[in-house]
């Protein structure tokens, strides 16, 4: 889930995922990873990639059993 809103955030900013992982200090086969939910980012990469894509906040919500889930990312 986490790698569409992602993916998502990247096409709206209209890049590529090479574009992404250049400005945000990563190897492009990161990004896709990322985008395939084949790798978790951490949290200071994840506002990295927001920052990069011009996304404004990650909205979060707690699942039942107690962990974090991410919901949605905002453009500014």
């Amino acid at each position: 889930m986490l790698g569409e809103l992602l993916k998502n955030a990247r096409l709206a900013a209209k890049m590529t995922q090479e574009d992404l992982a250049f400005k945000a200090g990563v190897d492009r086969s990161y990004v896709s990873m990322l985008e395939r939910d084949l790798k978790s980012p951490t949290l200071q990469m994840l506002f990295r990639i927001c920052r990069v894509c011009a996304t404004r906040y990650v909205q979060q919500s707690e699942r039942d059993d107690g962990r974090s889930q991410i919901l949605e990312i905002r453009p500014k």
